[in-house]
């Protein structure tokens, strides 16, 4: 860049010698001549001060040492989005042969093509893409209006992360000329929303937005959520975020949501996004949570919230307490849960032990940190918990026999499947004589079904008297239908 500055390099994303930067300040720095610019870097550690210099405040920075002054001429201000696409995938003239073959690069892919004429072919290849990788090519706006809708209209999935956009506008500009795009990760970018007007773009076919790394706050996440109305797939990893409203027209279609290393994310915050109706998969690795509670639901029962839930993961947590576990066996569809490098979790010589406790405290679960559960597994975890704790049982008021079962309170919370899992191993010839004494029915009078919420208005019968409630997969809050 020349040494002529304009008034809008203020809050202007730069690289300079491979590190990126945000404009905070552009003018003189007496007593040395000629213009400069002042930054504060995205990394720290790479300034030298605080904006300051001989004591006269020229900008401020969030760290001490995050700012320096630089040149004009020693800025690269970035380039253009269809000048980057062209830039990255080239058209190369291949060996002169006798069909004169020519190769075109597509990323790291050469393809041979033959008998077209170069910029021909450049222009068809560019509408032909669909897929594109920017990553760090200091792409820093859209350029001129129609040129990328002209060039490469067919483009779905856009890799914008660690370039120089610095606003949602130059955002904007990009995917409004790109009606089919479905994909796009703008991390590592640093984006200023308008102060003024609502941006009136809409990412109408966007299905995936990745905004790792990009300061985002809760606030503006649900702002540009509004303009998503397909979104199904959102990732925002270190952002600090802190969820500090529920959402209520914006992300209702949202199936995965990542919120990894938000440090600043506790239970309480949980609970605003708890409701959002098509959440299959949730990613909170690294956020520090220890605890999880679902207030709504009781002993044995299900809660409302995460109504969709099938995967959770908490990966590297803070999770000490086999209450937390308990409390995941009441989210009604979770089927996959990861829980690797947490106090409860780590790997040592009890690690296998570990792993069946967790498939015994959760019913449902079929994957264990990506690894499947198999009903091998789950049988031996089950019977091997029972016998873990069945003197405790006993001392608790556990009996056997339901007329004479006095369980405590206490250890209805320590475990609460515990119950269940002794009555899942009952034949049914056992409930039938309980059952028999319950109701002063002979047992041979009784016929026994059962049906499950999960598959409303189909009856499965009970037919054999030595099999147990567990081969029938009898589970709480199945409705048992007793006649005589």
């Amino acid at each position: 860049m020349s040494d002529t500055l304009t008034p809008d390099v203020i809050g202007r994303r730069v690289e300079v010698n491979g590190e990126h930067a945000t404009v905070r300040f552009a003018g003189v720095v007496p007593p040395v001549a000629g213009p400069w610019l002042g930054v504060e870097w995205d990394n720290p550690e790479r300034g030298k001060h605080d904006g300051s210099h001989e004591g006269t405040v020229y900008f401020k920075c969030r760290h001490p040492t995050g700012g320096s002054f630089i040149r004009p001429n020693k800025v690269n201000f970035g380039t253009d989005f269809l000048t980057a696409i062209k830039n990255r995938y080239v058209l190369e003239d291949g060996p002169e042969e006798d069909r004169k073959e020519q190769i075109v690069t597509l990323g790291n892919k050469p393809v041979e093509t033959v008998g077209f004429d170069s910029l021909m072919k450049q222009q068809s290849q560019l509408s032909k893409l669909q897929e594109v990788s920017l990553r760090n090519c200091a792409v820093s706006c859209a350029g001129e209006k129609g040129g990328v809708a002209e060039a490469c209209p067919n483009i779905r999935r856009v890799d914008l992360s660690k370039n120089l956009l610095s606003s949602w506008d130059e955002v904007i500009h990009i995917a409004d000329q790109l009606r089919h795009l479905e994909v796009l990760n703008l991390s590592e970018n640093k984006l200023k929303f308008p102060s003024g007007s609502a941006l009136t773009g809409t990412f109408s076919a966007l299905k995936v937005l990745v905004l790792n790394q990009t300061g985002i706050t809760w606030a503006e996440v649900l702002r540009c959520a509004a303009w998503c109305p397909g979104l199904e797939e959102l990732y925002l990893e270190s952002n600090n975020i802190v969820i500090s409203e529920r959402p209520t027209d914006v992300l209702q279609t949202v199936k995965l949501l990542d919120l990894s290393s938000n440090q600043l994310i506790d239970e309480n915050q949980l609970y605003l996004i708890a409701h959002l109706p098509r959440l299959e998969q949730l990613i909170l690795s690294d956020v520090g949570i220890s605890s999880i509670h679902f207030p709504d639901a009781g002993i044995g029962c299900k809660t409302s919230m995460f109504p969709s839930l099938q995967y959770l993961v908490v990966n590297d947590n803070q999770i000490s307490q086999w209450s937390f576990f308990n409390e995941l066996d009441k989210l009604p569809s979770l089927r996959a849960l990861s829980c690797l490098r947490n106090p409860l979790t780590k790997e040592d010589k009890e690690a296998n032990t570990t792993r069946q406790l967790i498939i015994a405290s959760i019913g449902q679960l079929k994957t264990l940190n990506k690894c499947e559960i198999l009903p091998k597994e789950r049988r031996t975890a089950e019977l091997d918990y029972r016998k873990a704790f069945g003197n405790e049982w006993k001392q608790a008021g556990g009996h056997q026999d339901p007329d004479k079962n006095r369980l405590s309170e206490e250890f209805l919370r320590a475990h609460p499947r515990y119950q269940f899992l002794c009555l899942s191993s009952m034949t049914i010839q056992k409930v039938k004589g309980w059952l028999s004494r319950l109701l002063k029915v002979p047992v041979s009078d009784l016929l026994l079904s059962y049906e499950s919420p999960k598959e409303p208005g189909i009856e499965i019968k009970l037919e054999n008297d030595l099999q147990s409630l567990r081969f029938y997969s009898v589970e709480n809050e199945d409705c048992l239908l007793v006649r005589w």
